[in-house]
């Protein structure tokens, strides 16, 4: 379990931290001015000893009780604190363990004055004469102080003081030597390091008791000017979280956290209208979209479906739980449709698709961000079957004779355009009939314009019954009809389109409208194998033949020949 730090529990490590690192500091510093403090006074202390030392040493010398110095030399090192105590030439060895001293000294004088002693020890080298704190202490004329080990890895300080050749050594001792020797003493530092030990846990206690007080009187001052102001808008935070946006944090100081306090006041009120405000557009986007016409459905960035409307059901005939396991890429139960959909956005694709028995019009596409992130899909799906009904009632109403029932000029334009160029292009036959009411002017005036119209609606329905749904009959204009026909058998010789306008005329022949007698005059223009250059060309053929057919006595068939590509004045003339 990871611990959670408060920023109470921060900031009072951070001041702890920094307390302790400058409480250390100074305690560091006080120790070490103690210590240098008590090693002066040890040195001062040692100085003045081994200064009475050789004083001592002078007071037996003068008399010339030589003798004496080393008992008192071995004397001193009973000394408690004395570890070890040497007088010592100047080149580091031992005095008084021969009589190369008393020697020199008898010769000096001329005469016998000391006698010489059993030699006890020869060349007891004490220092090295090339130690560096001999060496130091010979040439500074004064006392060196030194630290080291002992063999019990005790700390020891040692002090070597030079013993100045004065003038009433002169009588014994050559005058040109500055110096006579060099005292060492050597002392335990156990004491000092139990008063600097001392010095350390005084400092400790010290710093602890400081360090606690102070982090006492920080976490108090904290708590009460940082912590808890803190811990008053974290509070109002998590009601904010929860939705509680009603909650106002108590402003009790003038401080920065009293500002923040307010600022977040502020900023909850502004998020209170702000929500609001988007909660009132956000139930009107939901009762638009839920009673919307049109189906919606949508998806988050990650294709879960998170809105289906009651439209979409009814569109797709599914409920919106079905719908949203399904996925979106299924609701239709293509997803390689509605993917290419989504990609292409629409573009070459069906603008309709038949689904659940109803004509759909569908697009779908990605919802991107403003930086370009797809942030989501959606689908918008239209129901235009009654539309598409309704197309298709106006576009046969326009193409469609409203007296006959045929399709009217303009529709036969059309659908001659495109039969002439698919014939012309696959060598197919092709055939062009246009039709007459014989003497219809007479039917209208000895009958009446109602009369006319009856006749022109039977001839009408007549040819609706009688061609294929392959052919094509329309009203070509006043009584005037027109049939495109289309791959009609044994049209090698032209005798099959023949035929079929013999027929058609003999079934006309033999109706009796209202106990009257209609007949047909018929010109046909066949095209087998690309004889006419384009459609106008047909049509004039058809057109000359049925001017010829009238001339020949009305109610027959005649089909067009080369002559009939011409004119009518043209062929009048010829």
């Amino acid at each position: 379990m990871r611990l959670r730090l408060t920023i109470g529990h921060k900031i009072l490590l951070a001041i702890g931290l920094v307390s302790a690192v400058i409480l250390t500091g100074i305690s560091s510093f006080y120790l070490e001015h103690e210590r240098k403090n008590i090693l002066r006074q040890n040195q001062r202390a040692r100085t003045e000893q081994v200064q009475g030392v050789v004083n001592g040493l002078k007071a037996i010398m003068i008399p010339g009780f030589a003798s004496i110095a080393q008992s008192y030399a071995e004397q001193l090192r009973k000394v408690p604190g004395m570890v070890d105590f040497r007088i010592m030439r100047l080149d580091g060895r031992q005095a008084f363990l021969d009589n190369e001293t008393i020697e020199d000294v008898n010769w000096r004088r001329g005469k016998d004055i000391f006698p010489l002693q059993e030699e006890r020890g020869k060349r007891h080298q004490i220092l090295s004469k090339n130690n560096p704190n001999l060496v130091r202490a010979l040439a500074e004329k004064r006392q060196v102080f030194y630290e080291e080990r002992g063999e019990e890895n005790e700390l020891l300080q040692t002090i070597l003081i030079p013993i100045v050749n004065e003038r009433e050594c002169h009588l014994c001792h050559d005058p040109d030597q500055p110096l006579r020797g060099v005292v060492k003493m050597t002392t335990s530092l156990a004491q000092v390091d139990e008063a600097i030990a001392d010095a350390q846990r005084r400092a400790g206690m010290i710093l602890l008791t400081s360090l606690t007080l102070l982090l006492m009187v920080v976490f108090v001052l904290i708590r009460r000017s940082v912590i808890k102001p803190i811990q008053e808008v974290e509070r109002a935070m998590s009601r904010v979280a929860a939705g509680d946006l009603s909650f106002q944090v108590p402003v009790v100081s003038h401080d920065e956290l009293g500002d923040m306090a307010k600022n977040f006041n502020i900023m909850v009120d502004q998020l209170l209208r702000t929500y609001t405000g988007f909660q009132a557009e956000r139930n009107k986007l939901s009762t638009i979209i839920l009673s919307a016409r049109e189906g919606i459905i949508v998806t988050d960035q990650h294709e879960h479906i998170v809105l289906v409307n009651p439209a979409a059901e009814r569109f797709l005939g599914k409920t919106s739980e079905q719908i949203v396991q399904g996925g979106f890429l299924h609701f239709m139960d293509d997803p390689d449709y509605v993917q290419q959909l989504v990609v292409s956005g629409g573009a070459g694709m069906p603008e309709t698709v038949v689904y659940n028995q109803l004509v759909l019009s569908i697009h779908a596409a990605r919802i991107c961000s403003p930086g370009g992130d797809v942030i989501g899909s959606a689908a918008l799906i239209r129901d235009v079957t009654e539309e598409k009904k309704l197309e298709e009632k106006l576009r046969h109403l326009s193409y469609t004779d409203k007296l006959t029932g045929l399709f009217n000029r303009r529709r036969m334009e059309e659908l001659m355009a495109v039969e002439f160029d698919r014939a012309q292009r696959y060598g197919l036959s092709l055939s062009y009939l246009l039709l007459d009411v014989d003497h219809f002017k007479r039917f209208n005036d000895q009958h009446g314009h109602d009369m006319g119209d009856r006749v022109l609606q039977m001839v009408g329905r007549c040819m609706l019954n009688f061609f294929r749904k392959s052919d094509f009959p329309c009203r070509y204009g006043g009584e005037e009809f027109c049939v495109i026909l289309t791959n009609i058998p044994n049209t090698a010789n032209d005798r099959g389109f023949c035929q079929v306008a013999e027929r058609l005329r003999k079934t006309i022949e033999e109706m009796v409208i209202d106990g009257l007698q209609v007949t047909v005059s018929i010109g046909v223009s066949i095209m087998t194998n690309r004889e006419f250059p384009d459609v106008s060309s047909m049509i004039k053929a058809a057109d000359n033949a049925l001017y010829r057919a009238k001339k020949l006595g009305r109610n027959r068939v005649v089909l067009a020949n080369t002559l009939d590509t011409q004119s009518e004045e043209e062929n009048k003339t010829g």
